[in-house]
């Protein structure tokens, strides 16, 4: 069996974070004990060893979210061609399961969190059963889409194997760093009891958050930290503090067991402000970064996004982050359907004034499975279907007061707005090369006007403050 990580175009990709493929690696650990199981992460390898395991493989099994679903597809079809089963899964088609079928190269689709509903549906093909018996699987039948009962997800997350990352060539990630130290990813939680309208997280694995024990997670970054020397997590939950007494015990633990790690992780504003004890707590056990989704300045949209934030909670979360010492990642969406060239003002000098260490601007983007998409769907407000542009970048959305190019625009000015510094422009360059319309001279002169307003300051202070 070849599982399968597609290349992505989002965001992430493009300022370096690249991270192993986690739903793949647990994927592998649970099938592994009856099944060859083989990786291949395209976001790091070359194609020549996905063909190499291709030629092994009697299953491909590829992971899909919207911006890389066409990218799938040609995967798929490359198996299809070698006469390979091929089952597909992950967000974009749990939601768009008919689209993946009738390409004509995907045998079944697994919907939702797969460890569960793969083993089943391995050992149905394997003994000849029937698929209809698996629950949580597509297919197509006589032309007909035929879909199983939903399937409900892993209830107890302690009871599942740890990611296989020894089928990982982790090597591959380095340079993906926290302190200096290559970063590894560790999920220790699923499902979100929130609701935000751009966010298909609680449709995909529910509204019932699941927490893995804080004795399971400690063992398996025992693991990491003793058998595969990383000093460096990253904690990928949608929010891994919702429950502040869980990662108070584990942040002692980790102190107790003397494990000398750097992290950081997904947070809520309101969590940060209603809980300083506990960042104190997370800060003396390592903690060095938070991302916070801070979405506008504008309170209408944030009611519309289905965020209960202020500004004023805003600015007091990265308060308290900086009072022990924690870096700040803030993510903005711009774009909103109220939004206006006035509200993204605001939004982009509000960045400026609380200054985030790192300041994320992406585009609304409805992503199937979201009730924005759903809304927008029916209004006819989507430009067009091309996914592989749903990677945050790139106008999807008919807004009423600003044209695609115009958002466009004013995505590139947010960046150059908050990065002034020259010590981040390599990584805004790169972003910017992906979204921008005019050629790269138009990159080369900001870049040459950003470091002669750099060293201007350096001859002369007091021009610094303007």
């Amino acid at each position: 069996m070849l599982l399968v990580q597609p290349p992505s175009p989002g965001i992430y990709d493009l300022i370096g974070l690249k991270l192993p493929p986690l739903g793949l690696a647990y994927l592998a650990a649970s099938c592994r004990t009856h099944h060859e199981v083989a990786i291949v992460d395209l976001q790091v390898e070359d194609a020549k060893r996905f063909e190499e395991e291709l030629k092994r493989c009697d299953l491909v099994g590829i992971t899909a979210t919207t911006s890389t679903f066409p990218e799938a597809l040609r995967i798929a079809r490359k198996a299809k061609d070698e006469g390979r089963l091929v089952v597909m899964g992950g967000y974009h088609v749990t939601f768009r399961d008919e689209e993946a079928l009738r390409s004509g190269v995907v045998d079944y689709v697994v919907r939702g969190e797969g460890e569960e509903i793969f083993v089943k549906l391995l050992e149905a093909l394997e003994r000849g059963i029937p698929p209809e018996n698996v629950p949580g699987v597509s297919f197509l039948r006589e032309g007909t889409i035929f879909r199983t009962p939903a399937s409900l997800p892993p209830q107890d997350l302690d009871a599942l194997p740890f990611p296989a990352r020894d089928l990982l060539q982790l090597s591959k990630y380095w340079m993906t760093q926290l302190e200096g130290e290559p970063l590894v990813n560790v999920l220790t939680s699923r499902g979100c009891p929130f609701a935000c309208k751009f966010c298909a997280s609680s449709h995909f694995s529910g509204r019932k958050w699941r927490a893995r024990s804080p004795e399971n997670i400690l063992r398996e970054l025992e693991i990491l930290y003793f058998d595969w020397g990383f000093r460096a997590v990253a904690f990928v939950d949608d929010n891994f503090t919702l429950q502040p007494e869980r990662v108070e015990r584990l942040c002692e633990e980790i102190e107790r067991r003397r494990l000398k790690l750097w992290w950081w992780c997904f947070s809520r504003a309101d969590t940060i402000v209603r809980n300083e004890s506990l960042v104190k707590k997370m800060a003396k056990a390592g903690l060095r970064m938070v991302y916070l989704g801070l979405e506008s300045a504008e309170r209408a949209i944030l009611e519309d996004y289905g965020k209960q934030l202020t500004q004023e909670v805003a600015r007091k979360a990265l308060e308290i982050l900086r009072k022990y010492g924690v870096r700040s990642w803030g993510s903005f969406i711009l774009g909103s359907l109220r939004e206006t060239k006035a509200t993204i003002r605001k939004t982009v000098e509000f960045a400026r004034k609380i200054r985030p260490d790192i300041v994320q601007f992406s585009l609304l983007t409805p992503f199937p499975g979201t009730a924005l998409f759903e809304e927008l769907q029916r209004e006819n407000r989507i430009l067009h279907f091309s996914w592989s542009l749903f990677d945050g970048a790139h106008p999807v959305v008919r807004l009423d007061t600003l044209k695609p190019g115009e958002l466009r625009r004013l995505l590139i000015s947010a960046y150059l707005e908050v990065y002034r510094g020259w010590h981040a422009l390599p990584q805004v360059v790169q972003f910017l090369r992906k979204i921008c319309t005019v050629k790269i001279p138009f990159l080369a002169h900001f870049k040459e006007q950003l470091y002669l307003k750099e060293r201007m300051s350096r001859e002369n202070p007091s021009l610094s403050a303007s």
